[in-house]
C-alpha cells in the first residue's frame, strides 16, 4: 500500500460518520476520535483522548470489570466482539455492537486496540418492533390491518433494506426505500417483480431458504453487486404465515461495507510490515507454521536475509534513503520468489523466507542465489549509487529442525556463518555452528572484562626496506591471553567486538597503547595500527586519534592507520570525510589486503593514500601462479606511477622475498622478518616521551 493510500484511508476514518473508529493504548486509554465517535458518543476529541474507555460502560458494567474483561479477551485472542448497553456524554444509554482488535508491532509486542462501536438502537429497536407486530399479527388478526400500517411505518424508514417476497408467485410484495435505493438506485422498481431476476442471486436464493427451512436463516456477510458497485452485506431472511404453510419471506438486510473495509485495513496492518507492504513476524510465522503442519508436505526451507552495510547507508545519507533502499530491496526480493514461498521483513534490515522445496537443499540454495542477485544490483539514491548486497542464512525442516522456533534459530546461526565467511553470499546450516554459537557467547562475556582484566595487549611485527632489510616500522597486532583458554586468535573476537559494539573500546585502548609505546622508541620508526570498518561509525574516531597521539606525545606523522576496502565499499562519502580528518592530523593512511575488494582502483581515484599492502594471498604463490605473479606486477606498477609505497605482507621464504623485490615492491613484512612480539622485546632503544598537552 502507496503512502497516498495511508492518507485517503486515513481520511476516510476520520470522515466515517456512521461508525465510532477509534484507537485505544495498551491499558485501555483513548488515543484518538473519528467524526463518527464524536456523533454516537457527544464527546469531543479533546474532551476524551487521554481518558479510560470505561467511562462508556454503566456503574454495574465497570464493577463487574466487563471494560477489563473485554480488553483481556482481545489481547488473548485477538479480538472481542460483544452488543450492551453504553452511554453518552449526556447520560443517555444506546444498544451498541462493539468490536476490539489487538494491534502489534513488527516484534508481536501490543502497541494498543482498534475498537469499532456502532449504534444498534434502532435496529434492535426496529427488529423487535418487527417481531412484535409479527407476534400481534398472529395472535390478533382481527388487528391486522392496524398492524400491517404501522409495519408499513416502521419498515419504511428502517436503515436497513427490508424485502418482502410472496411465497406462492415468487413476487415482490414490499420493498422499503432503503432496498430500492441500494439494489436500484430508484424507487419502484422492485415491487411487483419477480425476485428471481431483480434481486442479486445471492438475496434472491436467502429468500427461497427462508420458505423452504423452518426458521429464519442464519445470518451471513457476503459480497453483493449493487449499481453502487460491490457491497459488503450482513443478511438474514425468515419465513412469515402458518406453521409448515408460509405465505411470504421477509428478508433484512445491513450494508456494512465501510465497517468492513476498516477491519480489512487494521487486519492487513496488524499483519503486513508498513514500509515494505511485505508480511510482518506474525504473519510470517503463522505462514512458517501452516507450512510445517501441512500434511504430505515436502521439506520446508527457511532464509534469513540480512542486509550488506544498511547501517552505513542510515547513518550517512539519513533513514529516508534508508527506508528507500529497504522497498527496492523488498521489491526485488519479491521478484526472484517462486509461486508458494512467503517473504517477510521481520525488523530493521532483517527479512526471512519460508519456501516449501522438492529438491532440499539445492532448490533452497538456488532460491539464495537469485536473490543475491536481485539485490546487488546498483541503487541510486539522491543522486549516490549504491551497490547493496545480501547474506542469507539456510535452515531446512525437518532435516535441521522441526519447530519453527528452532528453525529461525538455524536460520540466524547459518546467517551469521555467511556474514562471517565474508558477506553477499549464503550459507547452509549444519550441527557445528551450534558449538560455534555457543563459543561466540562465552567470547562476548569473557571480552566485556578482557581491558579492565588487563587481558589484551599488543605485539608488534616488523616491516623492513625491501632494498636493505633495514627495519621502518612494526604493525601493532592485538593479542587476547585469556586466563583458561589461553592465547585466543583475533578473528575469534574481534567480529563478535564489532558485532556488539565493544570495537570502540577496543579500538581506543589499541590506539592508545600503540602510541603510547611508540613514543619510547628511541629509533623513531613508525607504528602501524589496524582501524575496524565498525570504528568508522563512530563520528568521533578522529578526535580519539587526536586524544591518543596528544597523550602520548607521539608525532603524527610516526602514526600509520590501517584500513581495509570495506571502508570505502560501507557508504563511502562519510567514510571519506573521516579519512580526510585523520590525513589532516598527520597520520599517515594505507589502504590494507589490497586487490581483494570490488573496485580497487576507484579507491586510489577517491582518496590520496600513502600505502598499499598487497594482501597475503598474492604473495604465498607468486613464485609458482603467472596469474600471482601478474597482480603483484600491476600493483608494483601502480604504487610507482602514482608514488605510493607498496609493502607485500605475509613473505615466509627468501624466494617469495627474491621475486618481490625484483618487482619493485617497497617494503616487506612477515615471518620471515619476524614474528609479533611483544613491546619489552623489540630491538628498541628506550626514550622518553615527546612532551604533549596530555601528558
Amino acid at each position: 500500500m502507496t503512502a497516498d493510500t495511508d492518507v485517503l484511508y486515513r481520511l476516510l476514518v476520520q470522515g466515517v460518520t456512521d461508525y465510532a473508529i477509534y484507537m485505544l493504548d495498551p491499558a485501555g486509554r483513548v488515543v484518538n476520535w473519528n467524526a463518527g465517535a464524536e456523533r454516537a458518543k457527544q464527546y469531543a476529541a479533546a474532551e476524551i483522548v487521554g481518558r479510560h474507555f470505561s467511562c462508556f460502560y454503566g456503574r454495574e458494567d465497570r464493577a463487574a470489570g466487563l471494560p477489563e474483561a473485554g480488553l483481556d479477551r482481545a489481547r488473548e485472542t485477538g479480538r472481542f466482539e460483544a452488543q450492551g448497553w453504553r452511554f453518552r456524554r449526556d447520560g443517555t444509554s444506546f444498544w451498541a455492537d462493539i468490536v476490539i482488535d489487538a494491534i502489534r508491532d513488527e516484534d508481536g509486542a501490543l502497541i494498543g486496540f482498534a475498537k469499532i462501536t456502532r449504534d444498534l438502537t434502532e435496529t434492535r429497536e426496529q427488529d423487535l418492533r418487527i417481531m412484535a407486530a409479527k407476534e400481534a399479527a398472529e395472535r390478533h388478526r382481527d388487528e391486522h390491518r392496524a398492524i400491517s400500517a404501522f409495519l408499513d411505518s416502521v419498515i419504511a424508514t428502517i436503515p436497513s433494506s427490508v424485502v418482502v417476497q410472496d411465497a406462492t408467485t415468487g413476487l415482490i410484495r414490499l420493498a422499503n426505500r432503503q432496498a430500492e435505493l441500494l439494489l436500484c438506485r430508484c424507487t419502484g422498481e422492485l415491487v411487483g417483480r419477480p425476485a428471481a431476476t431483480v434481486l442479486p442471486p445471492l438475496l434472491a436464493a436467502q429468500l427461497r431458504a427462508a420458505l423452504a427451512t423452518p426458521g429464519a436463516t442464519p445470518m451471513i456477510e457476503a459480497p453483493v453487486d449493487t449499481p453502487w458497485g460491490r457491497r459488503t452485506l450482513t443478511m438474514r431472511a425468515m419465513a412469515i404465515g402458518e406453521e409448515g404453510e408460509p405465505r411470504h419471506a421477509l428478508l433484512v438486510a445491513e450494508d456494512i461495507t465501510d465497517e468492513h473495509a476498516a477491519r480489512v485495513r487494521i487486519h492487513h496492518l496488524a499483519h503486513h510490515d508498513g514500509l515494505t507492504g511485505l508480511p510482518n513476524r506474525e504473519l510470517f510465522r503463522q505462514r512458517l507454521g501452516d507450512a510445517l503442519s501441512a500434511h504430505g508436505a515436502a521439506e520446508t526451507a527457511v532464509l534469513c536475509l540480512d542486509l550488506d552495510g544498511f547501517k552505513g547507508v542510515n547513518d550517512t545519507m539519513g533513514h529516508p534513503a534508508g527506508d528507500q533502499m529497504l522497498r527496492v530491496i523488498a521489491r526485488r526480493l519479491e521478484e526472484a520468489l517462486r509461486p508458494g514461498d512467503t517473504l517477510a521483513r521481520l525488523g530493521g534490515d532483517e527479512f526471512a523466507v519460508v519456501a516449501p522445496v522438492r529438491g532440499a537443499a539445492a532448490e533452497a540454495t538456488a532460491l539464495a542465489d537469485r536473490m543475491i542477485a536481485a539485490a546487488r544490483r546498483p541503487i541510486v539514491i539522491d543522486g549516490q549509487s549504491f551497490t547493496p548486497g545480501v547474506s542469507i542464512g539456510i535452515a531446512l525442516a525437518p532435516s535441521d529442525a522441526a519447530s519453527a522456533d528452532e528453525l529461525l534459530r538455524c536460520g540466524d546461526l547459518a546467517l551469521y556463518e555467511a556474514k562471517r565467511l565474508g558477506r553477499g553470499r549464503h550459507a547452509r546450516f549444519h550441527g557445528a555452528l551450534e558449538a560455534s554459537a555457543r563459543y561466540r557467547r562465552l567470547i562476548e562475556t569473557d571480552l566485556r572484562d578482557a581491558i579492565a582484566r588487563r587481558e589484551l595487549a599488543l605485539h608488534y611485527q616488523p616491516i623492513v626496506r625491501a632494498e636493505d632489510g633495514e627495519t621502518v616500522g612494526y604493525e601493532a597486532l592485538l593479542r587476547w591471553h585469556h586466563p583458561v583458554r589461553g592465547l585466543i586468535p583475533p578473528l575469534d573476537f574481534v567480529p563478535v567486538a564489532e558485532e556488539t559494539g565493544m570495537i570502540d573500546a577496543i579500538g581506543a585502548f589499541v590506539l592508545n597503547e600503540a602510541c603510547r609505546e611508540a613514543s619510547r622508541w628511541g629509533s623513531g620508526r613508525r607504528v602501524a595500527v589496524n582501524l575496524s570498518p565498525a570504528q568508522f561509525r563512530n563520528p568521533a574516531l578522529a578526535a580519539e586519534v587526536a586524544a591518543a597521539l596528544d597523550a602520548s606525545g607521539l608525532p603524527a606523522d610516526r602514526l600509520e592507520l590501517e584500513i581495509t576496502e570495506s571502508v570505502l565499499l560501507d557508504a563511502s562519502s562519510n567514510n571519506l570525510t573521516t579519512l580526510g580528518r585523520l590525513r589532516r592530523l598527520g597520520a599517515r593512511i594505507a589502504l590494507d589486503d589490497f586487490g581483494t575488494g570490488y573496485s580497487s582502483l576507484s579507491y586510489l581515484c577517491a582518496f590520496r593514500f600513502d600505502k598499499i599492502k598487497i594482501d597475503r594471498a598474492f604473495i604465498r604463490g607468486i613464485c609458482d601462479s603467472r596469474e600471482a605473479l601478474a597482480v603483484v606486477r600491476a600493483i608494483t606498477g601502480l604504487g610507482r606511477s602514482l608514488g605510493i609505497v607498496v609493502t607485500a605482507e605475509g613473505i615466509e621464504t627468501q624466494e617469495q622475498a627474491a621475486c618481490l623485490r625484483q618487482e619493485g615492491c617497497t617494503q616487506f613484512q612477515g615471518y620471515l622478518y619476524g614474528k609479533p612480539v611483544p613491546a619489552s622485546a623489540l630491538a628498541e632503544v628506550s626514550a622518553q616521551p615527546r612532551a604533549g598537552t596530555g601528558s
